[in-house]
């Protein structure tokens, strides 16, 4: 039973997140910092989310094939390679890192 009242709680938070986003003027939303920021915290996110995903374990840094797919992925951006190649380097250089044992 706590599941779920933590499930209608979180629900709720969301929802009132969403109301209060809509609420705020739009003169608000108009302010060049505001839209400079709104463009760059998803990206900023995903970077956080990526990084953690990759080179924590539980509390301890880890660097293994995960570190080296997205090495590889980073390359591929560099070289503006088309999306589906980059992930498919990512793929290709984590699966073959942790075949030869990294």
């Amino acid at each position: 039973m706590n599941v779920w009242i933590a499930v209608g709680v979180t629900a709720l938070g969301c929802y009132a997140v969403k109301l209060a986003g809509l609420l705020v003027p739009a003169q608000a939303l108009e302010r060049p910092l505001v839209r400079r920021l709104a463009a760059l915290l998803p990206v900023a996110l995903l970077a956080a989310l990526t990084a953690q995903q990759t080179f924590a374990d539980g509390q301890a840094l880890v660097l293994d094939a995960r570190a080296a797919g997205v090495g590889a992925a980073a390359v591929a951006l560099v070289l503006r390679a088309p999306f589906l190649l980059v992930v498919a380097a990512a793929v290709v250089v984590t699966a073959g890192v942790r075949a030869l044992g990294g």
